[in-house]
Parts: C-alpha cells; structure tokens; sequence
C-alpha cells in the first residue's frame, strides 16, 4: 500500500507544508523511520530533532514553528492532534483483521439463545442458556459466556475470557484475553472461628464503548450491580471489586486495585499502582498518582499522591525529604545528647 501525504493529510483536514506528493509506505518511530515513511513529533525533545530524522513526513502541532528549515529534509503535516491523526494512519496502514462472521463447529451453545446477525464464536467457545447476542458480536477462542448474559453489537470478547452469568455488557466493547468478569466478590464474615462465604447474587454492567485490558477481574455485586460507565478504558491486571462504580471515561492504569462499593467519578485517572480504599469517593476529573493510596474522599478535580493521599504538590515536597530521614535522625540524636549534657552541667553547678 501507498498513499501520498496530500491524501492523508486531506482526510484530517491537516496542513503540509513540503512535498504532498510524496508517497508513503508504511509509520515507524521517530528515529527509525524511513524516507517512505511517516511519523510525528509533540514532545520538544523530537520537536527540537527534526533535522535528525530519516522520515519522509512528520505530523507535528498546528502551532509548531520550525527555525531550521535549511536543515529539514522531511514534510511537515501540521495537526490540531498529531498523536491521535498518527494513530489514525497507522490503522490505514496495518487494519485490524476482519473476523470471519462464522460459528465454529466445536463451539458449544445453551437453550433459548438469541443471536443477531454476522456473529462470530471461535473453537471452543461454551455459551450458557438464555444469551443474547447482539450483531456482529465475536467470541474468539475459549470464550466462556455463562447464562443470561447480554452482550451488544459490535463488541469483541478476545480469546480465554470468562463472563459469568447475568452480566450485561453494552455496545462497542472491547475485552482482552485472560479477563474475568462477574466472578464472586471477596466477601466472608465470621462465625464460630471460621469464615462464611456471603452468597453474591448480583451482577456486572459494562456500558458501551469501553475496553478492558488483558487479565482484569471484576466481580459481581453482592446484591445490586458492579457498573462500569460509558467508555472507561482499563489497562492490563487491574481488579475492580463488589458493587464498585466507575464513571464515564474514566482511566485506569495497569495494577490499579478498587476495593468494594468504591465510587470513582466521571473523567478520572487511576495512575498504575494505586489503590482505593471501600465504600470511599474519587470525585470527577480527579487523578491518583502512581502507587497511591486512597484512604478517604478525593475532591472534584483534586491531583493527589502517595500513602495516604496528599496533594500532589505536598507529596512531591515529602518524597525529597524522605530519603534525608537516616541523616535527619542522626542530627537529632546529636542534638538530644547535647542538650542532655548541658542539662546535667546545669543540674551540677546548681547543686
């Protein structure tokens, strides 16, 4: 495949400033990008490397404003979103493979499923009774579906993913393989010395356009719904408790862990590591740093890190001075013997 920069450019409504005519084979990074090829710049130090690059074309800011022309070899595709429009390309370039809209021989389905149209199941796909499939659903390989799932058109269940019954999954979802999703909740309570399963009878709700990564795992509610809002995205191992509610379009990082009937708000980002804390509130657009630990209610639009939550500022401040502590402790134990030495001189003299 070729397509000329004056194309790609078109389709985003980019400026190109340089040879529009050139034809493009292929994107690669920013340093190993070829004279056929396309990449972009946002942060300064590519920015500031253009003259370094072998790339035929780069996609950079639409207010970027290039002071060494002279040097510059490549084209420049000026962009309101360079990331977003390079991704864009890079989906023309390497389109993601179609399914074959068939159902595998050696899948298995349950009684009273309902199917829409061009669905696909892969080999050893299990499906339980009472299923409604919507259109263009796909199940890919070792799928697990259990009984009275919904799941809506155009979502795509990756290999090995286990769904356990009742669950409702929206439109346009995305799960990744090793997932499991409607599992038990970690609930137990004493008696006689010993713990007692509690029972979880509730259930799981994903809305549309949301992706969960590969290995999650989210449990049922005890009796109401673990719901997870319109177009949340989750990144690889990160485990979502009973009853939690996540917002719409909210992040959450890699390794996140949210205890039971944790609220998180609309437009947050859960950063890697973090965890929050039950029956707790993570306020809308709010953002936990990396390994932060929420142990009360983030405000609104709140930035906050470490353990416990701080304001981010204050945090930054705390990590400089922990590493001084070993040398701090040494100065006041100087200290203290000081001032015990001129208390016991003291004490002499008077007596």
């Amino acid at each position: 495949m070729k397509i000329t920069i004056n194309d790609l450019a078109s389709t985003m409504g980019c400026e190109v400033i340089g040879d529009g005519a050139l034809e493009l084979s292929g994107v690669s990074s920013f340093d190993d990008a070829r004279a056929d090829e396309i990449t972009f710049a946002v942060d300064p130090k590519f920015l500031n490397r253009l003259s370094d690059t072998r790339a035929g074309a780069v996609i950079v800011p639409l207010d970027f404003i290039n002071d060494d022309s002279k040097n510059l070899t490549c084209t420049l595709v000026k962009s309101e979103n360079p990331k977003l429009h390079f991704f864009r390309i890079v989906s023309r370039f390497h389109p993601a493979k179609e399914p074959d809209r068939t159902v595998s021989p050696m899948a298995s389905m349950g009684c009273g499923l309902t199917l829409g149209t061009d669905v696909t199941m892969g080999p050893n796909v299990t499906v339980g009774d009472n299923v409604t499939l919507g259109d263009r659903v796909c199940l890919m390989a070792g799928v697990f579906v259990g009984d009275n799932v919904v799941i809506g058109s155009d979502t795509t269940v990756k290999p090995n993913v286990t769904v356990m019954e009742k669950t409702r999954i929206g439109k346009r979802v995305l799960i990744h393989s090793g997932t499991v999703i409607g599992s038990d909740g970690f609930g137990f309570t004493p008696n006689q010395g010993a713990h007692e399963k509690l029972i979880h009878a509730g259930f799981v709700q994903i809305d549309d356009d949301v992706e969960i990564g590969a290995c999650n795992t989210i449990d049922r509610g005890t009796l109401g719904r673990t719901w997870i809002g319109k177009g949340v995205k989750t990144d690889n191992l990160v485990h979502i408790a009973h009853n939690v509610t996540i917002g719409e379009n909210t992040l959450i990082v890699a390794q996140v862990g949210l205890a039971g009937s944790a609220t998180i708000g609309k437009n947050v980002i859960l950063a890697g590591k973090c965890a929050v804390s039950g029956h707790l509130t993570v306020g809308d657009s709010a953002i936990v740093g990396p390994g932060g630990g929420v142990l009360s209610d983030v405000p609104p639009g709140e930035v906050v890190s470490g353990i416990p939550q701080m304001p981010h500022k204050l945090w930054l401040k705390v990590g400089k001075i922990l590493p001084r502590l070993p040398d701090f402790r040494k100065r006041l134990l100087a200290l203290e013997k000081r001032v015990d030495r001129q208390e016991t001189g003291q004490r002499d003299s008077s007596s």
